[in-house]
């Protein structure tokens, strides 16, 4: 499960990418926010929920354009 978890957080040279942390953390804040929203009926600001969403969208593009943009072995 380790070993699973440090595969997801690496980039591509293989070193924990802040970017793909702080999208996971945030991806996770909003499913408790839409779990608590649904389940529990507290109610979540629209803007904070839109920056949120922002915050993953952006970091899943820079997650993809991550794979495209190795390094040359120069």
């Amino acid at each position: 499960m380790k070993q699973i978890l440090k595969s997801i957080l690496s980039d591509v040279d293989g070193q924990t990418s802040s970017k793909r942390v702080i999208t996971i953390f945030a991806f996770i804040l909003m499913c408790v926010g839409f779990l608590s929203n649904t389940f529990c009926g507290t109610q979540i600001e629209q803007f904070i929920w839109d920056g949120m969403m922002y915050i993953v969208a952006t970091g899943l593009g820079f997650t993809a354009v991550e794979k495209f943009s190795r390094k040359s072995a120069d």
